[in-house]
C-alpha cells in the first residue's frame, strides 16, 4: 500500500498527499523513498503548474519514524549515515521543484515534519496547529532539516525554538517565518486554492526561471551544508543521550537528564 498520494487536476495542479494517518504521518524509511521519487517525477513533468504538499488524518507530519530512527542503533558508521541521509534527500528534492510548492499544514507539524514545511514557498496552517523541534528531547539534533529551517527562517528567529524543544501554536509559526498564514480549519482549502489561481495566469516557464533566479539570489542550500548537517547526526547517534533519549520514548518514562 502506497504511504503517499499523488492526484493531478486538469489545471496542472499536482496534490501529493501524506496517506499514513494512522501513523501520524511519520516519515519511514519507505514513505521517504515514495516521497522522494514523487518529487522527482513531478519536476520532470512540463504539464504540473503548481503542486501542493498535504496530509490525511489530524497530524500533518511528526517527523521521523520512531521504530525507523531506533533500528539505526545496531547499523554500523556508514549504513547509519546513508539511513541519516533519507530526509535530507527528500527535503532537497522538493526545494528543488520548479513548480511553486504551496504547503497545506491541516494539523500539527513535528521534527521532520517541520522540515517539510519549510520547503514550501508558501504554507498556510490552522489555527490551534503545534509546530516544533522536538529532537533535543530525544537526545538528537535538528540536523538534516537544518539547513533548510535555517534558510526559512534566519539564525535569529530559529535561535528561539531550534534547541529548546519548545512546542510552539500557528500563530507563532507565522512570526516565525514559517507559515506564511493561518486560517480556520473550515477556510483551509479555500486559502490554498486563493493561492493556486494567480499561478495559473502566469507563463509557466516564467514562474519556474524566477523561483530559480530567488534561490540564486537569496543562496540555495548547499551541498556541502546538508553534508555537513549528515554527519552531524551520525556522530550524534553515537552518543550516550541519543541512546537514552529513544529508549525513554519507547519505555515511556522520563529520560536521566530530566
Amino acid at each position: 500500500m502506497s504511504l503517499i498520494t499523488v492526484e493531478m487536476d486538469a489545471r496542472g495542479v499536482a496534490t501529493v498527499t501524506l496517506a499514513r494517518a494512522d501513523k501520524h504521518n511519520a516519515l519511514s524509511a519507505e514513505m521517504m523513498t515514495e516521497l522522494e521519487q514523487a518529487a522527482r517525477d513531478l519536476a520532470k513533468d512540463r504539464t504540473v503548474r503548481v503542486v501542493v504538499l498535504a496530509a490525511e488524518g489530524k497530524t500533518f507530519c511528526a517527523g521521523g519514524d520512531l521504530a525507523w530512527m531506533r533500528a539505526q542503533f545496531d547499523m554500523d558508521a556508514e549504513t547509519r549515515k546513508a539511513e541519516s541521509r533519507r530526509i535530507a534527500t527528500v527535503l532537497g528534492a522538493l526545494y528543488d521543484l520548479p513548480q511553486p510548492l504551496i504547503g497545506r499544514v491541516q494539523g500539527n507539524a513535528l521534527g521532520g515534519g517541520v522540515g517539510l514545511v519549510s520547503v514550501c514557498d508558501v504554507a498556510i496552517g490552522v489555527s490551534g496547529a503545534k509546530l516544533g523541534f522536538t529532537e533535543t528531547r530525544l537526545g538528537l539534533i535538528p540536523a538534516n532539516i537544518g539547513p533548510y529551517v535555517l534558510k526559512r527562517m534566519g539564525a535569529t528567529r530559529a535561535s528561539e525554538v531550534f534547541m529548546s524543544a519548545r512546542v510552539f501554536d500557528a500563530d507563532e509559526a507565522v512570526r516565525l517565518n514559517l507559515l506564511s498564514r493561518t486560517v480556520q480549519p473550515d477556510a483551509l482549502d479555500t486559502a490554498i486554492e486563493a493561492e493556486i489561481r494567480p499561478y495559473l495566469s502566469c507563463a509557466p516557464g516564467a514562474v519556474a526561471e524566477t523561483k530559480a533566479l530567488m534561490r540564486d539570489l537569496a543562496g540555495r542550500v548547499t551541498p556541502a551544508q546538508v553534508d555537513m548537517a549528515i554527519d552531524a547526526l551520525a556522530m550524534r547517534w553515537q552518543s550516550d543521550e541519543a541512546r537514552e533519549g529513544v529508549a525513554a520514548f519507547f519505555d515511556k518514562r522520563a529520560p536521566g537528564w530530566q
